[in-house]
């Protein structure tokens, strides 16, 4: 069985930044691919951001030049670095890990609040 647990959620400014954590511990596969969606009220899932165990990182459109993605394979730890925040950020945020991006969705961490507000 595989956990993944988040820190480092909250209220920020939008401009300001956040950075989110996501530790796995548990039967870790050799190789994997570890990530980061989000679920506001009344909108679509959205995979913002996802990183392989070879370090391959890609990210949505809505992210992509604001959102870092970086992982610590020795710690089976991925991190999201939040930057330029909005309010449209908004949402609870998601740690996933599966065997690869079709997989991604096998294992949920139990979600941590970001809010974008002044």
């Amino acid at each position: 069985q595989v956990q993944l647990v988040e820190s480092g959620g909250g209220l920020v400014q939008p401009g300001g930044s956040l950075r989110l954590s996501c530790a796995a511990s548990g039967s870790i596969f050799s190789f994997y691919t570890m990530g980061w969606s989000r679920q506001a009220p009344g909108k679509q899932r959205e995979l913002v951001a996802w990183i392989t165990s070879g370090g391959r990182t890609n990210y949505a459109d809505s992210v992509k030049g604001r959102f870092t993605i970086s992982g610590d394979n020795t710690k089976k730890t991925v991190y999201l670095q939040m930057d330029s925040l909005k309010p449209e950020d908004t949402a609870v945020y998601y740690c996933n890990l599966g065997f690869n991006l079709a997989k991604i969705y096998d294992y949920w961490g139990q979600g941590t609040q970001v809010t974008v507000s002044s």
